[in-house]
């Protein structure tokens, strides 16, 4: 039995580094959404979650009004849905609208039409993974899945077999209609969150949840 565990730990965290390469698809500068010419390799700190962004200056106290349109699902050949079926790319969806307008409303009054001092906010969700059932949740205890995910936790980066949502953010100005701020991102669960791997979309759904609060943050 010793000999075996010597044996099968290095094994399974070897192969815990193979999976973490393969832990879903990171986001790329969709051709088919209409800032991608304007989008940049973002070099700052959140590079591995927005690798591509725009931004002008803006005075975003300025805008006490957002319209938030509905959350278009991608449909370009650089999709990255893998095999999600459009029962899961539509619940996803609708989770955003949600999630997005119920996040941002204490800081704007959402309205339908173009006004001054309005914003015009685009989502467009363009890819998703789901947990792997039982693999996702077994991985944060298992010999070989336990150590790895104990330290993407603690780094911030994302774990082993679980789920995670891409999406593009596009603001404009309801008023221009000038292009204000753009980026592509991948929001996934922490690591360790044992919760967001019970369920094929809990974790989409949590990443969602961050992506909401870190535009809400931005926009203050």
């Amino acid at each position: 039995m010793y000999t075996f565990s010597k044996v099968y730990r290095p094994a399974m965290l070897t192969l815990a580094i193979v999976l973490a390469g393969c832990a879903g698809n990171q986001p790329v500068q969709y051709s088919g959404i209409d800032s991608s010419s304007q989008l940049r390799p973002n070099t700052d700190d959140q590079s591995d979650r927005i690798p591509y962004r725009y931004s002008a200056p803006v005075d975003w106290k300025k805008y006490s009004n957002i319209i938030i349109e509905p959350v278009a699902i991608y449909q370009g050949a650089d999709n990255q849905f893998d095999d999600m079926s459009q029962d899961d790319r539509q619940a996803l969806a609708r989770y955003m609208q949600n999630k997005f307008s119920e996040t941002l409303r204490p800081h704007f009054r959402e309205i339908a039409t173009p006004a001054p001092d309005t914003l015009r906010l685009k989502l467009t969700l363009t890819g998703a993974d789901t947990t792997t059932p039982f693999i996702g949740t077994f991985t944060k205890f298992d010999i070989g899945g336990g150590p790895y995910n104990i330290v993407q936790s603690i780094r911030g980066k994302e774990g082993l077999m679980n789920g995670s949502v891409n999406y593009a953010v596009e603001i404009y100005d309801s008023a221009t209609n000038k292009l204000l701020n753009a980026y592509v991102a991948k929001q996934y669960p922490n690591a360790m969150n044992v919760s967001a791997s019970i369920g094929s979309l809990s974790a989409a759904e949590v990443g969602i949840d961050k992506g909401a609060e870190e535009l809400a943050d931005m926009l203050k």
